[in-house]
This record gives structure tokens, C-alpha cells and sequence, in this order.
């Protein structure tokens, strides 16, 4: 059967069911408002704790009772590269499982479509930029990110598999590093740049003492119990000042003052996590702020380069190719944009208004040394060119924090 030139965008096919994996998920919740401003009308999510997408059970039973007749599969275990190098089986075992069995179980229900999320992790470490479909299968990826890579890639090899010999109308979209409002800011897994605005974040704060909109933040990041130097720190209003130094400390933010010097916590957390506008400074009370005495720690040179794709550039991609693209072939997704993470801790320092130190942990690992993707074969095959610059859609990603 030839998919190539079915659509999916008519009145009738609008009314087909989606599922969305991971649709809870930070580009999940993104993407089903764009699916909605396109007119699908029956959009369900399968995701945790409903459904546990390891499990061939909660897979059969997702099907069972959603009866999609296209599936987007989003739902991935992923991180930055510390979390990487502490979870490799994991990582490779749980995206593993979830597209082999998620494919399987879709083609003998005959669904329509499955969408199958990739990795620009997936390429080789020393592809040539920009990275083009073909390079995938090149050369190794990197180390750190192989596990991950690999087990995403296990899908586009499926799903030729299976087109190939049942005609499965599957398609494999090789998105680069997400970023915008609702990332994961977690210090445990979260990628570069919500990593960074959150530690400049959290030195601004502590610049001016606001030590209860520190507390907050952890709050807010659902990160209220923290090891370390072999000690585990509850963070509460009642915490003490050297604690929450040590925390910070511990996640690369330093203060040159000390716990004596700063004003007690209030016993009422504000509702808000942090700064007003960028750059602001507001005195804590008996505190004594200064701009200049925070540190922020970087990991690596800086010299490596990423390219960054905004969320809802992204969700419009992926609703564009559940709509128009059916072949088998892998289509890179992303905005074209290369910047080094020199540059840009550069420009988040800049946007910020960040008046510390940054110092640059050359101990730790960059990374693949280049990032970027040609994504004419999207423009190509339907219609999709990143609508959102680089510096616009950092500052949305700020502002939506601080306001958190």
C-alpha cells in the first residue's frame, strides 16, 4: 500500500482519535494545543501513572481503551548529561521497551499512523554540520548520550521494518534539544538551558538574601530533599542559611557571604519563586545584597554547540507530519540555528541581567562537539520552517520562569 500522498487534514480524518504519549510531558502539552488550533477534535493522553509504557500490559490495555487510530509517541525517559552517565541501562531499557512494544501493539490493531519521536542524540559523535538524515548511521554517537540514542533509534529501524513487510504507515522525526515555558528545571534531569537560567536564577536571589524565594524554587521543582557531602537537607522555611548554602553550593552556585550576614526566613513562603523582571534586586530585609558575590558554575570549556528548538515550533512540526508526511525515510526537525554554550551562557547572563561570576568546570564533560540539522527535508515534505528566533523564544523561557 502507498502512503505517500494520503493526508490526514480533511474534515474526516480530523475526526480520528489521537493518542498522545507523554502528552503530560513538557512538548506533549504544547503539541495538543497546536493539534487542537488544527482541528483535531479527539485527542487523548497515555501517560504516568495511568499507564506505565514499560509494561506490555498497560500497552495493550492503553489501546484497548483509547482506540486510537493515530498514535504520537512522545513519552521518553531522558536527561542532561550527568543524568546520562548515572543511568545509562535505565535509559536504554525504558525507551527501548516503550517504542518497540508501542509499534508492535499499534500494527496489529491496524491503526492508522504512528508518530515516533527520535533524538538528534541518535547521530553520530563526528557528523558533519549539519547533520543530514543520511549521516545517521555513520559513525557511533556519543558516548555519554549512546544508550539513549540508540534505544530512540531502535524505532526508525522498526518502523522501516515494518512498513516494509506489513505495510505499516509509520514515520520517525529527529528533533533537536527542546527548550521554553514548562521545561523540566530539575537538577537531576534537565538539559542546558533550563539548567542555566535556573542556577543564574537562584544566584540573583541569593545576591539580595531572598533566601524563603530560594526555598521556593525547590518547592516549585518538587526538589525539597537534597544529599549532600553525605548529608541529606530537607528544604524547609525552618532550614538553616548554611544549609541552603550548601545546597546551592553543591549544584555549582556559591555566595562569598556568610550565614551570619543574611536575614531570617519569613515563616510565610512568597507565592511567587522569584525575580519580578530581569535584573531586579530587592533587598531582603537586615540583608545585605550584592550583585557581584555570587558564582555560577558552568560545565565543560564552552567550545561545544547546540542547536535549540522552541516547544511550540516543535508541536507545530510534529502536528504538520502527523498531517502530511507518510514515508518511510527520517526527517530532521529543528530551527537551524547553531550557537556555542559559551555564547550562550553569553546571552542568558545578558537577557538575566546576571552581574556574578561564571566559572567554567573544564573537569566535566562538553558533550558531541557540534549540533545542528538540516531541516530542508521538513520544509520540503510539509511545509515546516521554525517560526520563533532564538533570543525571543529565551526570554519567553525566562519570563515564564520567574513567574512561576
Amino acid at each position: 500500500m502507498n502512503f505517500e500522498h494520503r493526508t490526514l487534514n480533511s474534515p474526516t480524518s480530523l475526526n480520528k482519535r489521537i493518542t498522545v504519549t507523554g502528552g503530560q510531558g513538557f512538548l506533549g502539552q504544547h503539541l495538543i494545543v497546536r493539534l487542537k488550533a488544527h482541528g483535531w477534535k479527539h485527542i487523548t493522553i497515555a501517560d504516568l501513572p495511568e499507564y506505565n509504557l514499560t509494561r506490555a500490559d498497560d500497552i495493550r490495555r492503553m489501546y484497548r481503551e483509547q482506540k486510537p487510530d493515530i498514535v504520537i509517541h512522545l513519552a521518553a525517559k531522558v536527561g542532561g548529561i550527568g543524568y546520562n552517565q548515572q543511568n545509562p541501562a535505565l535509559l536504554f531499557y525504558e525507551n527501548a521497551m516503550m517504542g518497540i512494544q508501542l509499534i508492535h501493539e499499534g500494527y496489529t490493531r491496524n491503526i492508522d499512523k504512528f508518530v515516533a519521536l527520535g533524538t538528534i542524540c541518535a547521530y553520530p559523535k563526528f557528523t558533519p554540520v549539519p547533520f543530514k538524515e543520511r549521516d545517521l548511521w555513520a559513525g557511533y554517537p556519543e558516548e555519554t548520550n549512546a544508550p539513549y540514542g540508540l534505544a530512540k533509534k531502535m524505532m526508525l529501524v522498526q518502523s522501516q521494518a515494518y512498513r516494509q513487510q506489513y505495510e505499516f504507515n509509520s514515520i520517525f522525526l529527529l528533533p533537536v534539544n527542546l527548550y521554553g515555558p514548562s521545561d523540566n528545571f530539575t537538577f537531576t534531569s534537565s538539559h542546558v538551558i533550563p539548567a542555566l537560567i535556573r542556577k543564574f536564577h537562584l544566584a540573583q536571589l541569593l545576591s539580595c538574601n531572598d533566601f524563603a524565594a530560594i526555598i521556593r524554587d525547590f518547592q516549585f521543582n518538587h526538589e525539597t530533599e537534597i544529599v549532600t557531602a553525605g548529608k541529606k537537607v530537607m528544604l524547609t522555611k525552618n532550614t538553616s542559611h548554611a544549609d541552603i548554602l550548601a545546597v546551592l553550593n553543591h549544584y555549582g552556585i556559591s555566595f562569598s557571604g556568610s550565614s551570619t550576614s543574611v536575614s531570617p526566613l519569613p515563616r510565610d513562603l512568597p507565592a511567587k519563586n522569584g525575580l519580578r523582571q530581569a535584573g531586579a534586586v530587592v533587598q531582603a530585609k537586615g540583608g545585605r545584597p550584592s550583585a557581584t558575590s555570587t558564582q555560577v558554575e558552568v560545565w565543560g570549556t564552552g567550545s561545544a554547540t547546540r542547536e535549540f528548538f522552541y516547544v511550540e515550533d516543535a508541536a507545530e512540526a510534529i502536528a504538520l507530519a502527523t498531517e502530511k508526511y507518510n514515508k518511510s525515510e527520517p526527517v530532521n526537525i529543528g530551527s537551524g540555528f547553531e550557537i556555542s554554550i559559551k555564547n550562550l551562557v553569553k546571552l542568558i547572563v545578558e537577557l538575566m541581567d546576571y552581574k556574578g561570576k561564571v566559572a567554567w568546570d573544564k573537569t566535566k564533560p562538553d558533550g558531541q562537539p557540534r549540533r545542528m540539522l538540516d531541516t530542508e527535508r521538513a520544509r520540503k515534505e510539509f511545509g515546516f520552517t521554525a517560526a520563533t528566533g532564538f533570543k525571543e523564544g529565551l526570554m519567553k523561557t525566562i519570563e515564564w520562569y520567574r513567574n512561576q
